[in-house]
């Protein structure tokens, strides 16, 4: 996956077009991430007993992977990613900045 949890991406395309926000949730088999404070919908709630008033509710929807971009800081703007294995003894794979060429580094628990 070229985008992980943690990560800063931007909207290349539809409602919320250049707007960025932080990956919350990538869902891998159906193609889709959830961006947090992107596009939020109103989600119609029954009474429960962790929520006994119920009522609308405002939540994030998921957005198609392809319509979102990793955002590089260097360049300020979205970029794609490439991989690359380095040399060392574990042969562990890097994620680089196809704008920038610099390494992007995962966030911890990601």
């Amino acid at each position: 996956m070229r985008i992980v949890k943690g990560d800063k991406v931007v909207v290349i395309s539809g409602n919320n077009k250049g707007e960025t926000g932080e990956v919350l949730k990538i869902m891998t088999k159906a193609g889709r991430v959830i961006v947090k404070g992107l596009n939020m919908v109103k989600r119609h709630t029954r009474p429960t007993q962790k929520n006994p008033q119920g009522g609308i509710v405002e939540k994030e929807a998921p957005l198609n992977l392809s319509n979102v971009m990793l955002w590089d800081e260097k360049t300020g703007k979205g970029t794609r990613v490439r991989s690359r294995k380095l040399d060392d003894e574990k042969e562990s794979k890097v994620r680089i900045s196809v704008a920038s060429g610099e390494v992007i580094e995962t966030k911890a628990g990601a």
